[in-house]
């Protein structure tokens, strides 16, 4: 079954389709979904509900949710009508006539997606499949993976499973962009993370150095005095990874003090300069937002520890080959 699958959290019947929306003054292209009211997807829809109530479409038919930058341009409210023309054509001597039915606005949402906010309509699934004349029980499912980025993987998994048999959609072939958009920002952000850790370990290496060359005549007491160059080079070692350790515990410390108020910072950051962040009429989002792995925790800390045991070996080598009989002369 598709709820076999580890990745997969929850499952739910769907109709999906495009239409056209319209008041007495003005219509839009929509996409359509007709959604089970006990499903736990139609649940979550009400944490982005900001006027009205969902619970209208569960007590009677021919309601509908829409988006806020959708109902701004049409113009409508809670409790106000509209009408939603599907792609089906009812048949008449006289011409050919679309489908249409008189929704009343139940409650409006807001996801954070311009995209969304602006393209999509949330109706139930008896009303949806009356409107498109859908007489199947069963036309589709929506599949909720834990983790939206392997969506791609899961498909492909359940494609090989059934043999073809059904047709299977990713999020990211219907909303390509944001798809990109996503790859793109993280692909960014690792590389500028790693850049600015590969500069932190330069500065390290001209610190050592620095200290090389101001313990030179300590380093050449500590060996006549019997060290040798192992023991020398440890020193210095050890020192570079002692300075990446305290590094690395005021940067996770600091990181997840960011990581936790990332949104905030940003409101503010905002409200004190005028500056948007994320514009959502061109980003997906118009929010930071943020989740903590302790894989990515620990996978940074030991990659920046690795390279700043790696940047000592350099000015490790150099004391090492320190001549203490050249070093106490003066020369």
């Amino acid at each position: 079954s598709l709820t076999a699958t580890s990745e997969v959290v929850s499952l739910s019947r769907v109709v999906s389709s495009l239409g056209v929306v319209a008041t007495p003054t003005t219509s839009r292209a929509i996409a359509m979904n007709g959604v089970d009211t006990e499903s736990e997807s139609f649940a979550r829809l009400g944490r982005y509900t900001i006027a009205g109530s969902l619970d209208q479409l569960t007590k009677s038919r021919w309601h509908v949710v829409i988006g806020a930058t959708l109902a701004r341009d049409l113009g409508v409210e809670v409790g106000d009508s509209i009408d939603v023309f599907s792609p089906k054509f009812t048949p008449n001597p006289l011409a050919t006539l679309p489908t249409f039915k008189s929704f009343k606005v139940a409650a409006i949402t807001r996801v954070g997606s311009e995209q969304l906010d602006a393209n999509l309509i949330t109706l139930t699934l008896d009303d949806a499949r009356a409107l498109l004349r859908i007489r199947a029980p069963q036309t589709a499912f929506h599949v909720v993976t834990e983790d939206v980025l392997v969506a791609d993987r899961v498909r492909n998994r359940l494609s090989s499973q059934y043999d073809g048999s059904i047709i299977i959609e990713s999020w990211t072939a219907t909303l390509g962009a944001i798809y990109r958009n996503i790859q793109f920002s993280r692909s960014i952000i690792s590389f500028m993370l790693w850049l600015l850790i590969a500069i932190a370990a330069f500065n390290l290496v001209v610190s050592l150095v620095m200290i090389v060359r101001d313990k030179r005549d300590d380093v050449a007491i500590l060996m006549t005095l019997g060290a040798n160059a192992n023991t020398v080079q440890a020193i210095f070692l050890w020192q570079g990874a002692a300075i990446a350790l305290l590094g690395i515990a005021a940067g996770v410390g600091l990181g997840l003090l960011g990581a936790l108020w990332v949104g905030e910072i940003a409101a503010a950051f905002e409200v004190l300069t005028g500056v948007v962040l994320l514009n959502p009429e061109i980003y997906p989002i118009d929010f930071l937002p943020s989740q903590i792995l302790a894989s990515d925790i620990a996978g940074i800390a030991a990659g920046v520890l690795l390279l700043s045991v790696l940047a000592s070996l350099y000015p490790a080598r150099q004391a090492a080959a320190l001549r203490p009989a050249s070093v106490l002369r003066g020369d």
